[in-house]
Order: structure tokens, then sequence, then C-alpha cells
């Protein structure tokens, strides 16, 4: 009887010990690194879904604000959603583009409608237009167009931003060639000295060598009787102008170019002060096409240098 009691304990021992360890492996088998190792070979068995076309990229949607920055869209082959209000001739590609208004005051509205990725003006317009931009919620690019060296910096840039390299370094080669060909047709000749007069209807300002008019002039050898200011444009005091005397004088008109020729032709004639000027005495005072100087640099610059040039070196012209 104790031999069946101590079989009998025996028999419970091995049956808990087999017992233990089997729930002892199933709880391997469940463990949560187990279950992870598991889960990854499930995952690695599952074909992965293909990967979505990337969305294309959104087409610029370029308002110019400017007649320059509208030419200048054109050369690079770029289409415009909006365009300034004039009467110069545009680009025929833009016939039918939407027109936003002046560019001293383009109809914020009407830019705000047409849902830009960028709108162009220019830097003189800069300290006008910029809050009327912001308060409209507009970004806007004022491109730097004070001389032709900055001209070129834009052309480049723009030509960079939309892919249009081959098309911007043609129009910057278009200008250097036509620098070299005027280095080498002043050389040796001494330098004039000019005053530039920009007009507007019922008055007009002195511009400085830091104005377009006054970059160009500076590139065809001539100096400017103002030095040594910071600004493109100042009052005119004609006392003051006559002490620099210049041998050449060029008169842009602007706004309303027939009256303001005729502004600038009262004037010498009813202020006695201009018949001292040397460049009258000579009969070397010149009417500026509009078309060629503008207040700021365009793509005519190259033709415009060619303009310019027989004023400044009248032996040129023979």
């Amino acid at each position: 009887m104790k031999k069946m009691i101590g079989l009998m304990a025996v028999l419970c021992w091995v049956i808990l010990i087999v017992g233990c360890a089997a729930n002892t492996e199933n709880a391997k088998q469940k463990s949560p690194a187990s279950t992870l190792a598991a889960t990854q070979q499930q995952s690695a068995e599952v074909t992965p879904e293909p990967t979505p076309e990337p969305t294309p990229t959104e087409e610029p949607r370029i308002i110019a604000t400017t007649v320059s920055a509208t030419e200048i869209m054109d050369l690079l082959d770029l289409d415009l959603v909006g365009i300034p209000t004039s009467a110069k001739k545009l680009p025929e590609r833009y016939a039918n583009v939407e027109k936003v208004g002046n560019p001293m005051g383009p109809d914020m509205e009407k830019v705000k409608s047409l849902k830009p990725t960028e709108v162009l003006s220019v830097t003189t317009l800069k300290y006008d237009l910029e809050p009327l931009f912001q308060s409209a919620g507009i970004e806007a690019n004022f491109l730097n167009l004070t001389s032709l060296a900055k001209l070129e910096e834009s052309v480049v840039q723009l030509g960079e931003k939309y892919d249009r390299k081959a098309q911007a370094e043609s129009v910057i080669a278009r200008y250097e060639n036509k620098i070299v060909e005027i280095k080498a047709a002043i050389a040796g000749k001494p330098s004039p000295k000019v005053l530039i007069l920009l007009g507007v209807p019922g008055s007009y300002l002195v511009a400085t060598e830091h104005s377009y008019i006054g970059d160009l002039v500076r590139i065809a050898g001539g100096v400017n009787i103002v030095q040594g200011e910071s600004v493109e444009y100042l009052a005119s005091n004609t006392e003051y102008l006559q002490q620099g005397n210049p041998d050449v004088i060029l008169r842009a008109a602007h706004g309303m170019p027939e009256e303001v020729i005729k502004m600038f032709n009262e004037d010498f004639i009813k202020n006695d002060i201009w018949k001292h000027f040397n460049a009258v005495k000579k009969d070397r005072v010149y009417d500026l096409p509009e078309e060629l100087f503008g207040t700021t640099a365009n793509l005519a610059a190259d033709a415009a240098l060619g303009d310019l040039l027989p004023m400044l070196y009248p032996e040129l012209n023979q």
C-alpha cells in the first residue's frame, strides 16, 4: 500500500512537470518577440503596393505688370495670364491676354482673380506698389532694370527659373557684342560731358549716372555732369547745371512725348539761361525716342546704344 501511494505521488509530480513544460513552450510561442518575428515574415511575403506617379508640376501663371517685363517674357518664350494696359505695342503672342491695368497702379482685384504664381514689376515702382501688393496678399517680384547689367541679371535669373537658359544667353550675347562694337568705335576719343533731362507733362528732372539712360551714356563713353549722387533723378536747377556746361544735352520725353517735347522747346526759348550752354550754342541738343530710351532698361538696349553713339560723337555720323 505504501508503494502504491509512493507511485501515485511520483506520477503526480511527472504530470505536473510535463504540464509546466508544455505551458512554458506555449508561452514562448506566443511571446511578443516571436509574434513580431512571425508578423515580419508575413509582411515580407506580401507584395508591396506600387509607388504612385508624381503629380505633374503646376504650370506657371505669370503676370507682367510693365511693358519691359512683358517683353522679357516674350523673349524667353513664356506665356502670361496677365499683361499691363499700355498704349505701347506689346508682343503679338499676348494679344488675347487679360489686361491688369496701368503699370503704376495695377488692378489688384483683377490680379488676384487670375491666381498668379508670380507677378512681375520693376524696382523703380517698388516703393509705391509693394504695400499694395502686400495688402492684397500678392507676392511680387520687382525686377531691377536700372542699368543694362541689371537687365542682363534679371534675364538670366528668369531664364534659369523657367528653364529658358538658351534664350537668355542669346540676348546677353547680343548686348555684349554691341558693347564691344561701341568700345572699338570710341577708342581714343575724348569723353563728352552730357546732361540728361527726363521730361513728363508739366515738369522735368535731371537723370543721374544711376538712371538707365545715364548708364547707356556711361557705356557709350559719355560723362554725366551730375556726379556723386545716389538716386536716379534730381530736381532741375538750371543755374547749377549751367556750371557743368555740357557738350551734349539729351532730352527724354515720357508720358505724353509730343506734349513734353513742346514743353522742352518752349522752356529752352523762354528761359534765357539755356543759350549759355555749350550744347545749345553748338546745336547738340537731342530728343530721345521713347521706344528706345525708357525710364527702365528694355530689350532695345543695343538699338539705343547704336542711336546714342552719333549724338555723343557727331564725327561718327559723317
